[in-house]
Order: C-alpha cells, then structure tokens, then sequence
C-alpha cells in the first residue's frame, strides 16, 4: 500500500536500500560491472540505466520469449548485455549506437560476456541503422534509450516492425521532468506517449525516469 507522501511522488528507494537489495534481484557479474563503469574508465556519458531497471528489463524479456530485437541507444553495453542474455536461443540482438567510440566499448564489454555472436553492434544514425535492418522484421522487441528529439519517430517504427504482441520498452518516460515543458525534444516525448498508448497495450512503470512497457496490438 501506498502513504500520503509516497502517492505525493516521494520515493524511499535509497540508494544504500537500492545497493542492499541488488545482491538479492539484480546480481552483478565482471562483464555488467564493466560495462557500468564505463563512464569512469573510458570517459562515457553516466547515462545508462541502472542494475534494477536492467534485471526488471530482462525478466520481461524472458517472459515474452523474446528471439530477435532491436536496441535503439547503446552505449557501453550494459543494458545490451542484460537482454541479450534473457533472449531464448538462438537470439539475435541489433543494438544501434552513433559514437564509433561507444560502440567500441560496446563490442569490448560484449566480448568479455560471451555475447558477440549474439549481439550486433551497428554504428550510424540510428533512422539509418534502423531502414537497414526492416528487411530482418518483425521483431520481438524495441528497447528505446536514445536521443529524445526522435522517440516519436523511433517508436512509429516499432509500430511498423514489431510482430503483434511484440514488446515495446523505453526509458525515460519523464524525460527528467520536463516532460510538460515546450522545447521540441519534450514535444517528440509527449508525441512518444501517444503513440505508444494509441498501438499498444502500455503501462508506465515509475521508476526514476518512467519506463513505458508495451505490447503491440494486432
């Protein structure tokens, strides 16, 4: 049950309460804490998402028997590795990264997990990447965690080439808070929501950021 401060929007998700209960649901091994100290060792944005919304991610992608998906955002790899490891084999991961750099620490961070046969790292525009690879759907699931100006047009597409019932993940839903605000980048995220709620059966998941969970509707 809920109290009056947490249904206020209060969170008691503590970062020691949140480190504490990681060793219980969302176990780190050499190749995820690699990839998560990314941003420390290689000079990469501290942008990924973090080890309970990955565990929560690859749960879901278990249950929807995810075989074949779509990445749109990469980085160093730690949200990759989570799926990629969920996904029933044989499994194939697209993951799409603009910095030939990222996409190096990527492929490096990837390796050490064992998953380079199942990942594939494609480095370009992502609206690019993603016309490259229509010929491979539908899909079983779209994860978006990139740039916000083109959520809307990012999830048009996995409307487009996922299967029905096919999985729709983004993170971000709040995007940081300025979701009401009136720049283009928070025009596309609430264009996002419409269409994630007009194709989908779609809920959203309060985590820090709001993560929308999705499933497309035949």
């Amino acid at each position: 049950m809920a109290d009056p401060i947490s249904r206020q929007g209060q969170s008691y998700a503590k970062p020691e309460v949140l480190d504490f209960l990681a060793d219980f649901y969302a176990p780190s091994d050499q190749a995820l804490r690699r990839a998560e100290r990314a941003p420390e060792t290689h000079g990469l944005p501290p942008i990924h998402i973090g080890c309970h919304e990955g565990a929560f991610i690859a749960w879901l992608i278990r249950m929807h028997k995810v075989q074949q998906a779509v990445e749109i955002g990469t980085l160093a790899g730690y949200s990759a590795i989570w799926i990629a490891r969920a996904m029933i084999s044989p499994g194939k991961l697209y993951t799409l990264e603009i910095n030939p750099k990222h996409a190096e620490v990527a492929r490096h961070n990837l390796k050490d997990a064992g998953l380079e046969e199942r990942v594939e790292v494609v480095v370009g525009d992502a609206l690019e990447s993603l016309k490259m690879l229509e010929t491979s759907a539908p899909f079983d699931c779209v994860f978006i965690d990139a740039d916000k100006i083109r959520y809307d047009r990012y999830a048009e597409w996995a409307v487009s080439h996922l299967r029905p019932g096919g999985l729709l993940i983004a993170d971000n839903a709040f995007y940081f808070g300025r979701l009401l605000e009136e720049s283009e980048e928070a025009k596309a995220m609430r264009r996002f929501h419409e269409i994630a709620s007009r194709f989908f059966d779609a809920v959203l998941v309060p985590t820090p950021d709001g993560l929308v969970i999705g499933s497309k509707r035949a």
